[in-house]
């Protein structure tokens, strides 16, 4: 049973007591207060961004967002539900952006410079003790989360920032030179910005996904509009309150709030080049075909952990299995959703442990929390499902929270798993529901014997959706065999593997797929927000030069 699975009065209050003394003051650019979320009768209104102007004005409906801890709690805020017919000024702001950039190599090179420092003071503002705390309880309001998640979320988003201060928003855009095939001939290859573009952004990491994108567009030239997910649209309005402190032009970013439909509107209904989009499967398909495929996607991530054949560091690894499959409720793209592991393990006690791992987690903490795009009854329905299969057996979890009052919209589910046996996982009537992903504390567990390592990979080439994965083995022949073998583009392999790392220090993002998007890395914003242009300079017709023959 999981302890404490509803905050308790004290809990609450000691956590008030921690926030008001982190937040003796706000930022000046601040236009809210987070203690006041989800407590104030007068919920904070978030505003659409759209020709350098915050637009006040309001839009013909507004979404009304819920507080996910309680739901007789008031809102945590109001959202714009901008309509089809309110899109006019955000058309209008696309259509003025050249297909050649806000700047490129040839053109306005002085703002690459200028966000470099942009990114620079940024950087320095998400370290500040104070912004950094501000942004982390306005996440943890709107995507509750823990302490610690959260604030590993604004210290990833500052890191990547201060990577890029100084020149390096220039050396982006490094091009290179190629001699030609004769006197005066040179080639130049340029990274060249799309002009405009939209970015689509999930509400799990309210602030390190979009920031992340967003600065990459900014960096090689774009003007992106972005639409965040509603339930979260708050942090990234604080965010570019943020950015126009430290010197950004409110003209360089739109900001849209609205439902995905009308998002798909502005996109097709404008010169928009260019579209990131980090979300669900399905919703990526649909802007793929609309657009004919002008579309980067960070979708979907059923990933698979596999545990070699070589026990040590039980502890260690059950630990990191429970940080993977249930930290954030499992709401990551990164999260263990699958768990192979060699027998041995099982012999070790490695399940009893993830068990005993998974009791400790709690509501007080927000080690568990709402799950937001899944009711209970969803939740529940696609565990049953599993358990009809012959030989799966509940590991454990699988009930509702207990003493909660989380909003029946959202889902309160204990952390689960559920054992399927191999060789069923593998057939035909059983293997989709096994590979599909549940956005909650939730995973497979599987186990397979030596002269079963086939049967692993063969189910690994049956997956979909190649993200993150972890080889967790020192063991180099099995260690080879499983790399060499399989795709996942974010691949963790050894003792300490996980699923789960998105920093910022190394490429984030699917293989095997022409459309994938990465994130975070000079190689990923170069990936994804430009594309190579070539410009061949040919100057010099030689003396005496005769007019040949026609060909």
């Amino acid at each position: 049973m999981l302890s404490s699975l509803r905050l308790s009065s004290s809990s609450a209050a000691a956590l008030h007591r921690n926030s008001r003394r982190c937040l003796s003051s706000l930022p000046s650019w601040a236009t809210l207060d987070p203690l006041s979320l989800g407590s104030s009768p007068t919920p904070h209104s978030v505003t659409n961004l759209v020709n350098g102007q915050w637009d006040t004005s309001s839009t013909q409906k507004s979404l009304i967002i819920p507080n996910p801890m309680d739901k007789d709690a008031p809102p945590v805020c109001t959202v714009p539900d901008t309509q089809p017919s309110e899109l006019t000024p955000f058309i209008e702001s696309m259509n003025r952006v050249p297909k050649s950039g806000v700047h490129n190599p040839l053109k306005h090179v002085e703002r690459y410079l200028q966000f470099g420092e942009i990114s620079r003071k940024a950087g320095e503002a998400l370290s500040d003790p104070t912004i950094a705390e501000f942004f982390v309880q306005t996440i943890q309001k709107t995507v509750p989360k823990s302490h610690a998640q959260a604030a590993g979320e604004v210290k990833v988003t500052a890191d990547f920032l201060k990577n890029f201060g100084g020149d390096n928003v220039r050396f982006l855009a490094r091009s290179f030179g190629v001699p030609g095939d004769h006197y005066g001939q040179f080639s130049h290859g340029h990274r060249w910005p799309y002009g405009p573009v939209a970015i689509i952004a999930p509400f799990n990491f309210p602030l390190e996904i979009p920031v992340l994108q967003l600065m990459g567009a900014l960096f090689m030239g774009n003007k992106p509009v972005l639409k965040p997910a509603e339930k979260c649209a708050l942090v990234m309005e604080q965010f570019l309150h943020l950015l126009h402190d430290c010197g950004m032009d409110k003209n360089d970013v739109d900001l849209l709030n609205c439902q995905g439909p009308v998002a798909q509107d502005l996109i097709l209904n404008s010169n928009i080049r260019l579209t990131q989009f980090t979300g669900s499967s399905r919703v990526a398909d649909i802007l793929l075909e609309k657009t004919k495929g002008k579309v980067k996607i960070e979708d979907a991530g059923f990933d698979w952990k596999i545990l070699g054949p070589d026990v040590e560091d039980v502890d260690y690894v059950a630990w990191q299995c429970d940080q993977d499959a249930y930290a954030c409720s499992g709401q990551k793209c990164s999260a263990e959703s699958i768990l192979f592991a060699h027998e041995n393990w099982e012999k070790a006690g490695l399940f009893d442990k993830l068990k005993a791992n998974a009791s400790t987690r709690s509501l007080d903490d927000l080690s568990v929390a709402p799950v937001l795009t899944h009711t209970t009854k969803d939740f529940l329905d696609h565990t049953s499902r599993l358990l009809e299969i012959p030989g799966a057996k509940l590991m454990f979890g699988g009930k509702e929270l207990e003493n909660h009052n989380i909003p029946e919209v959202y889902g309160a589910v204990e952390p689960t798993a559920v054992f399927v046996p191999l060789k069923e996982m593998l057939k035909d009537e059983h293997s989709g529901v096994c590979t599909t992903e549940i956005f909650a504390p939730f995973q497979v567990v599987t186990t397979f014997a030596d002269d079963e390592r086939s049967l692993v990979i063969e189910a690994c080439e049956r997956m979909s959706n190649h993200l993150t994965a972890a080889v967790v083995s020192n063991d180099v022949e099995f260690q080879t065999a499983i790399l060499a073998n399989t795709v996942n583009g974010t691949t963790y392999a050894g003792r300490r593997a996980r699923t789960t790392g998105a920093p910022q220090n190394h490429w984030f993002g699917p293989a095997g797929d022409a459309r994938g998007a990465g994130i975070g890395t000079p190689e990923a914003i170069k990936l994804v927000w430009s594309c190579h242009r070539e410009i061949i300079m040919d100057t010099v017709v030689p003396s005496g030069w005769e007019q040949p023959k026609a060909t």
